[in-house]
């Protein structure tokens, strides 16, 4: 149904004939949501027994009973485990050694029974590991609830804070500081102290400036509380001695000052420091505990042009150092005493790395997980002494799974102002580079997030029928550091579009697919990027999946009162600013539909989304579906009982996978195609 709602703004009207679908309340809207859904299920249905056969693949590429690697906090050691048939993790721990007797802490299958969605948030155990502070989602709304668990006695506390974001404990044990959300815009605007089975929370904080949010966390050492307040673009931190209480004052090492931002470590007598006042990539600093502020900042790593300072991770005796350089994530091992620097070297052309769990303090290992497009998500431990690593475990990829039969490779697509982007392949050593294979394209390229090269056994049920999976680097991402999120964003943004139709026209042109077996795939600021892309280009690819996509970009940026809005004024620009307006309009997905012959598409979105409202992709596919000129399909589909990241349950998610993946098969001509031993 259409009804008219006209938007004047700037000279401009825009009709917006279903604006409707907003009202959830409407039972018309919850019937159109059904209907699209059977829809869809119709005209899939020949996809079904392809979908068993891939969900089957996968699941078989999985061990279900498993264990992580255990880590040590104090006199105990942390790990999680999953059973075959269930659908969440146990959270478990042992006094002293592993051959000690199991203490189950949460079993997140007893805890979501009867629940539709169920998600963790924060895991905090008291210093003494005496107490458990944990946040729970049952809705997939992504506001959690705080609860503590006393370790002791195995009870439950009648302690209870809703819309909390973050966690620490005090040096005693006995004091919790958290943050909430607002119960409208999701800002993280408020810090609390908490006394566990004590009186009303004490307020010690409420950040007034919408752009910023608020975390709270405990140093590695256990001595400083670091309360961030942050922005897109600007960041400040206050620190306070980790034995202080509701009344005491923290410490602000630099008031905010707009387009800097820095973040804090703490290390002896020195806390340790990122911070981008000099350059866009960030510099390292210390400052002493007695006067952190910025006239007594000490430079320890320059900044550099080429390099992003990604993080900073303090031990006693080490600094670990991550960094990005040519599209690659690094570690390198700061001395604190020279600061000479050392770099930990890895294998392969292209791959991801990131920090496990360190929880202790003297640690003289410091532990990594390595994982690429072939290799598994591997758990090392580094030698802080000597650079050398041992391996802890590779994660296991049963089912007959070869690494072998594959391969990877990083190609450079040349974007209209002749910037070089990174492409990364995935490929059967046996697809040939011919035209023929089909191929499917990711990218994200927003918030300066990297597109990162992880594993996923689930992508070889794709693979494995000849398909290229390529992973896109393009700007607005971070994947080159500050400078390339800076080059796709504000008035930037049409570069993040420009770059990624490089991209798949290099795939052409070097015979890595045609346009015929070609599909696009992106999420959130991704489905907006491969709806932009669409509109521009339409004839470029055969096939769209979009994943719960921002794709009504002026609407939703010109209602403060939906979650997010005001703090991405800083990313995607103010609607309300004529010169901004402009901005967005020329690539809103939604605002740029038009008549004529599109791609097909399978749009997916969630009910309980918080991120993007489920109206978005619900009032596009309603407006194309008004306007487009060809046969081929266009699909909708509501999860009725999810967030943003879709369903909670391992099993129910890897259906949906195995969902979009026959859609694939099946729009590229493939669906049909056995998988290659």
């Amino acid at each position: 149904a259409r009804r008219p709602h006209p938007m004047t703004l700037h000279g401009e009207t825009r009709e917006d004939d279903w604006h409707w679908l907003r009202d959830r309340d409407d039972p018309a809207v919850i019937a159109h949501l059904e209907s699209e859904n059977a829809y869809t299920e119709a005209m899939t249905a020949h996809l079904a027994p392809l979908r068993e056969t891939l969900y089957s693949e996968m699941l078989s590429r999985i061990q279900q009973t498993d264990l992580s690697v255990p880590y040590r906090r104090g006199a105990h050691l942390y790990y999680s485990r999953t059973e075959e048939g269930r659908q969440y993790p146990i959270h478990c721990r042992r006094e002293g050694g592993m051959e000690a007797p199991e203490q189950v802490l949460l079993d997140l299958n007893a805890m979501a029974e009867g629940l539709p969605y169920f998600a963790l948030g924060a895991f905090e155990v008291s210093p003494d590991g005496t107490q458990l502070a944990y946040s729970v989602d049952t809705t997939g709304y992504r506001q959690y609830v705080l609860q503590v668990k006393d370790l002791v006695t195995g009870g439950t506390r009648a302690d209870r804070a809703d819309r909390v974001t973050s966690i620490a404990w005090g040096a005693d044990s006995r004091t919790l500081w958290y943050t909430q959300e607002h119960e409208v815009s999701k800002r993280s605007y408020r810090l609390w102290h908490h006394v566990p089975g004590g009186a009303a929370d004490t307020l010690v904080h409420e950040e007034a400036d919408e752009r910023f949010d608020v975390g709270v966390h405990l140093t590695r050492s256990g001595e400083w509380l670091v309360h961030s307040v942050s922005s897109h673009t600007t960041a400040e931190a206050r620190v306070l001695r980790s034995d202080r209480g509701a009344d005491a004052a923290w410490t602000t090492l630099a008031p905010r000052e707009q387009d800097v931002e820095y973040w804090v470590d703490h290390r002896g007598d020195a806390f340790w420091i990122r911070a981008n006042d000099t350059g866009r990539n960030f510099r390292v600093v210390t400052a002493p505990v007695g006067a952190p502020d910025r006239g007594h900042w000490r430079e320890v790593v320059p900044h550099r042009p080429t390099v992003m300072i990604e993080g900073i991770d303090c031990l006693r005796d080490h600094v670990v150092m991550f960094t990005r350089e040519d599209a690659l994530p690094r570690i390198d091992v700061l001395d604190p005493a020279t600061l000479a620097a050392r770099r930990v070297p890895f294998p392969e052309a292209a791959y991801a790395v990131s920090p496990g769990a360190n929880e202790e303090w003297e640690a003289t290992t410091y532990r990594y997980v390595y994982q690429s497009f072939v290799t598994p998500p591997s758990v090392f431990d580094l030698d802080l002494a000597t650079l050398g690593s041992t391996l802890r475990k590779r994660t296991p990829v049963p089912g007959g799974w070869d690494p072998s039969r594959y391969a990877t490779e990083r190609i450079e697509a040349v974007a209209p102002d002749g910037v070089r982007v990174p492409v990364t392949l995935l490929f059967r050593r046996d697809t040939p580079c011919d035209g023929s294979a089909a191929c499917l394209l990711y990218a994200y390229g927003s918030y300066g997030i990297c597109s990162h090269v992880l594993f996923n056994s689930n992508r070889f049920s794709l693979v494995d029928r000849g398909v290229v999976y390529a992973l896109a680097h393009i700007r607005g991402g971070g994947d080159l550091g500050k400078p390339w999120h800076d080059a796709g964003r504000m008035a930037r943004k049409m570069t993040t579009f420009t770059d990624f139709i490089a991209c798949a026209e290099t795939l052409i042109a070097r015979g890595w697919t045609r346009r015929e077996r070609l599909v696009v795939h992106g999420g959130s600021a991704g489905g907006l990027l491969v709806g932009a892309t669409t509109n521009l280009r339409p004839d470029l690819v055969r096939g769209v999946l979009m994943q719960v996509p921002f794709v009504d970009v002026l609407t939703t940026m010109l209602d403060e009162t939906l979650p997010l809005t005001v703090g991405e004024f800083e990313e995607w620009g103010n609607p309300k600013l004529a010169e901004q307006y402009a901005w967005m309009r020329a690539y809103s997905p939604y605002d740029n539909l038009e008549p004529g012959a599109y791609p097909a598409m399978l749009v997916r979105t969630s009910l309980n989304d918080s991120q993007v409202g489920y109206w978005e992709p619900a009032k596009y596919v309603a407006r194309l579906r008004t306007l487009k000129t060809d046969a081929n399909p266009l699909l909708l589909r509501c999860i009725m009982a999810a967030g943003h990241g879709g369903k909670s349950g391992r099993y129910d998610a890897l259906r949906d996978v195995a969902f979009d993946y026959a859609w694939i098969l099946d729009t590229v001509g493939a669906a049909d195609a056995p998988p290659l031993g």
